[in-house]
Formats: structure tokens, sequence, C-alpha cells
């Protein structure tokens, strides 16, 4: 009996010690083996998965309903301990328009009656441009304007792109006859205007004023009017004031 007992505990001892030195990795990354993983690591829900219609299987009721989520209200990226670019990414101050909820799309926003469009007239572009950055200012600005807009505005911002073209849309401006300003600009990127959608999904503010630099050159050819001492980014007009970090 007593034989009996140390085989089997020696049987269990050198499967014990299996077990627990395979679940051992030479990979300084790797966490080994894990004994059922869902029950101390959540899986992370895929933000941009069709809902209704999962694995062949469709749900009717989510069809129509927005899978992808979107951060908490009034919470932003982190963007580092840099106080001009955490100034600058912070929540747009101006608010869509309460027409935008039946013409764009925009839900769970807070809506303004007012005009912000007309508001925003007074923004100030905050990336300065100077001498030193200018060139590479508007390199990133034909980079984003070629993936985001070329396919309606066209190459040379005549509004004659190839959507236009294919007459999938229509009344597309020439950028030489808008007198907007560069906050109205602003304004129209991020929310849309007209038959063109709000941007602000896929674009920060930071590279909607970077697109305004590159826009004004068909606006004006002569643009910009350079100052050859460097310039610090400033904040745009009635941005929320937060201390230095």
């Amino acid at each position: 009996m007593k034989i009996k007992f140390k085989a089997i505990a020696s049987l269990a001892i050198v499967a014990a010690s299996t077990l627990i030195l395979g679940s051992c990795s030479s990979s300084a990354d790797s966490s080994g083996f894990e004994y059922m993983p869902d029950m101390y690591r959540s899986p992370a829900i895929e933000p941009y998965v069709d809902y209704g219609e999962i694995r062949g299987r469709e749900n009717n009721a989510l069809k129509m309903k927005i899978s992808a989520l979107v951060p908490p209200s009034y919470t932003i990226p982190y963007y580092g301990t840099d106080s001009a670019t955490v100034r600058l990414m912070l929540p747009y101050n101006r608010k869509a328009n309460e027409m935008f909820r039946l013409t764009h799309g925009v839900y769970d926003a807070e809506l303004s009656v007012s005009d912000e469009y007309l508001l925003a007239a007074g923004d100030v572009n905050p990336l300065k441009l100077t001498a030193e950055n200018t060139e590479e200012m508007f390199k990133k600005g034909k980079a984003l304007y070629t993936s985001n807009c070329a396919h309606c505005h066209g190459e040379k911002g005549d509004g004659n792109g190839p959507m236009v073209a294919s007459g999938a849309f229509a009344g597309v401006p020439n950028y030489s006859n808008l007198t907007i300003t560069e906050g109205q600009m602003f304004y129209s990127i991020y929310y849309g205007k007209g038959a063109m959608g709000n941007h602000s999904s896929f674009l920060n503010k930071k590279e909607i004023w970077t697109l305004v630099h590159f826009v004004k050159k068909f606006q004006n050819p002569s643009y910009p009017a350079v100052s050859s001492a460097p310039v610090k980014d400033s904040v745009a007009t009635a941005a929320p004031a937060i201390k230095p970090l």
C-alpha cells in the first residue's frame, strides 16, 4: 500500500513539475501559458465590428446602430507634456448647430442653437507659419489633402475631383473663389458642410489646422506671408485655458 502511495505521489510530483516548467518561457516578453486567461484578462471589444452580422448570423435590432465606440465625453488622448500641444488638442470649443443632427448625423453631442459657423469666423489658426516650418507644414498639408479631400475638391482645389467628374457629387466649390476665414474652414472640415460629412472622426485638430494652411494656398497663391522669426504655437480664440504642465 505504501509503495502504491509513493508511486502515485511521485507521479503527481512529476506531473505538477512538468506542468509548471512547461508553462515557462525563455522569452522575457512572454507571460508563459495561462490557465483560463479570460478570468483575469478581459478580451478587448473590437470597435469597428458590425455586430449586426457576425459569422453569418444577423441581428436586425443592431443592423442600423453605430457599432464604433467613442471615448467618454470631455476626455482627450494623451499628447505628452508640452503645454502648447495639449492646449491645441483640447476638445473643440465650437459646437455643431442643432440642425447637424438631421443633416450630418451628429449624435450624442452638445448641439448649439447659435450660428457657431458665424462665430468661428474670428478663430485664428494656432499653428503659426515660420521660415523654419513652412515647407514641412505644406508637405504634411498636401499629404492630408491628397488622402482626404482631392477625390472631391480636385488636385488643384478647383472642385473637379474624380468623384465630381463621375457625377456622384455636384456643387463642390472652387477654393480660389472662397471668401471664408480660416476659422470657418476649420469648422467646415471638423463638422462638415453641405454635402461634405464631418472629418473629426479621422483627423485631429492639429491635422485639420495643417490642412487649413494648405487650402489657403488655393485661396490665395501668394499665401503665406512668413516672418523670419520663429513663433511658438498659440491657442485658438476662445480655447479653454489650462495651466502649463
